[in-house]
């Protein structure tokens, strides 16, 4: 299966410990801030803000938290001390990754994210390297067993969406990211449950990793980028069984 997907659902089971000790919620409320100065606070003329509160919604963060944030960044001029950039590279095996980062300090930023892909062997690349083996796509997870295939199926082809993906684990739907919005609302009305939704970066190709030294130095890589309060999204073109992958994230 997408190596992308499976660690995507494991960070999910993940950040529900994370958002006991504050790490995933604050990212969260973080993003809804800095959406709510950049944009608004109006989610109907804000796409960035809606995606934002989707997210923290799906993560269980309280309704009346999201909108106490978005109450107080409402009022904010629209230049924000966070600076949102891309940083681009190589993991083991010539793996491409996207590390996507929110920060009030690029260079705490870059010095950090330069260190973990050169613990890795990997480097970090110029801009563009890599994000063109990507193409930028609205994506939501469903589990398995909420609806039968061909109920979800025919659900999934009138909101509008691209595609409708089965995996070992989920369910996954893609859309343009301009219909996200309008996506998402059309599953929740008809009763879907989306265990995760977001703007996610697909790889056109990808690399499969059999190698349990190069699962390792991927997987910690990952990890270790996840973890810096200053990094968002970590996206990268990679698949991996799940035997292999549970040696590492059990």
């Amino acid at each position: 299966m997408s190596g992308h997907n499976k660690w995507a659902n494991i960070k999910i089971r993940k950040g529900a410990q994370d958002a006991k000790r504050g790490k995933v919620f604050s990212k969260l409320i973080r993003e809804v801030t800095v959406a709510t100065r950049e944009g608004g606070a109006d989610l109907d003329t804000n796409a960035s803000l809606k995606v934002a509160v989707s997210r923290a919604r799906d993560a269980n963060i309280p309704k009346d938290t999201i909108e106490k944030a978005i109450a107080r960044s409402s009022g904010e001029s629209g230049g924000s001390s966070f600076e949102r950039t891309t940083y681009e590279g190589y993991g083991p095996l010539g793996i491409a990754i996207l590390v996507e980062v929110l920060t009030d300090n690029k260079n705490r930023a870059v010095a950090y994210v330069r260190s973990i892909f050169s613990r890795a062997g990997g480097n970090l690349g110029e801009s563009g390297c890599v994000s063109w083996l990507f193409q930028r796509k609205g994506q939501f997870t469903i589990s398995k067993g909420s609806r039968s295939e061909d109920e979800l199926l025919e659900i999934v082809l009138e909101s509008g969406a691209e595609d409708f993906k089965e995996e070992e684990d989920a369910y996954y739907i893609h859309c343009d990211p301009a219909s996200f919005s309008r996506v998402r609302e059309y599953l929740v009305e008809h009763g879907i449950d989306i265990t995760s939704s977001d703007i996610v970066m697909i790889p056109n190709t990808t690399v499969e990793v059999t190698k349990e030294k190069d699962a390792e130095k991927l997987l910690r890589l990952l990890e270790a980028l996840e973890d810096s309060d200053d990094v968002q999204k970590v996206h990268a073109n990679w698949e991996m069984s799940d035997a292999l992958m549970e040696q590492f994230t059990s």
